[in-house]
């Protein structure tokens, strides 16, 4: 991956197992609906034996967010880690499938490949409980400077705050972004996420390491610590990083869309037409792959912030969080590309 790119994402990449469920099933587990636990390998198999039916599907957010943006015509590439076992082996082939570079060496020994158990209930609601196992294997030494420079866009997972190493490969993907002058994005992944990781999170905002953010409201009301959405965003409006300067923000609403937040003010951007919600997996991640695929071909912040609401749309109507539609022709049928 050194040609140039459009976007490069660095995250965790992780093989999901779906099935659906319902609340008395995460009841009886402990689980905390619509969160995101990260558990150990035996809670990994004893969670697998105890689901129903599950399907099968390379996930991960950021790989996800990797493969919609180049369905949609982006030049992109992913930097995560996989073992070299039957699930890495699906990972790397799905990415590869849809033209997203993936060069990453498989790990020869230690964790299995990452799993994220997927529980989704009637209400379109997703449960996840993730297994890091080989993720947690990246490090400094997997972000190379001639690729992260090629890169347009740099775009970090705020899960990667959870495996140690992956924090430096994280801030080394920064400074040489920064250094190539490029932009660094970063989604705040997950509100339990952020509130682990709150400080830290609020400290790359303000000291200029972030340029665009992306967050839902529930993520964005933790990292504010309120309860009151308009607060939030507010503070969002007035963020300005160490050079005194505003950065993009872009908050999805669910079936309300999104807002665009830039230079002191908030723009709304409808939500897309959506025939019936059967899982939300991903819904983020598209959305995220659509703004910044748009963002790659000169769009302005709302037309590419529709472009991601298109997407997001896409993937909420079926099980697995990367898209089964044509992408391309969906936003060609709205007159964005």
């Amino acid at each position: 991956m050194t040609a140039s790119l459009d976007l490069l994402v660095l995250g965790n990449a992780i093989v999901d197992v779906i099935a659906r469920t319902d609340d008395a099933f995460l009841e009886r587990e402990g689980m905390a609906k619509g969160a995101m636990t990260l558990i150990d390998e035996p809670r990994a198999e004893a969670l697998f034996q105890a689901m129903g039916p599950a399907t099968i599907v390379s996930g991960g957010s950021g790989a996800n967010t990797a493969v919609g943006a180049a369905m949609l015509g982006a030049r992109t590439g992913f930097v995560g880690r996989v073992r070299d076992d039957e699930l890495g082996h699906l990972f790397r082939h799905d990415l590869k499938a849809t033209g997203v570079g993936f060069d990453v060496p498989a790990a020869a020994d230690g964790p299995a490949t990452a799993r994220c158990f997927v529980l989704v209930t009637p209400d379109g609601e997703r449960t996840m409980s993730t297994y890091l196992g080989a993720c947690q294997g990246l490090g400094p030494d997997d972000v190379h400077k001639d690729t992260v420079a090629s890169a347009r866009v740099v775009y970090l997972e705020g899960y990667l705050w959870d495996p140690p190493a992956a924090k430096d490969a994280f801030r080394k993907a920064v400074e040489i972004a920064h250094r190539a002058g490029n932009a660094v994005a970063l989604t705040l992944s997950d509100a339990f996420c952020v509130g682990r990781y709150r400080d830290e999170f609020l400290g790359l905002i303000r000291d200029g390491s972030i340029d665009i953010l992306f967050a839902n409201l529930g993520e964005l009301k933790s990292l504010y610590q309120t309860e009151d959405e308009e607060a939030a965003v507010a503070a969002l409006r007035d963020e300005r990083n160490g050079r005194g300067m505003h950065m993009l923000g872009l908050v999805t609403r669910s079936e309300k869309g999104a807002l665009v937040v830039h230079g002191g003010h908030v723009r709304e951007v409808a939500a897309s037409p959506v025939a019936h919600v059967l899982d939300t997996t991903g819904a983020g991640d598209l959305f995220a792959a659509g703004f910044l695929a748009g963002h790659a071909r000169g769009l302005d912040h709302l037309a590419s912030a529709r472009l991601g609401t298109i997407a997001a749309a896409e993937v909420i109507q079926h099980i697995g969080a990367r898209p089964q539609a044509d992408l391309m022709m969906l936003a060609r049928e709205q007159g964005l590309l």
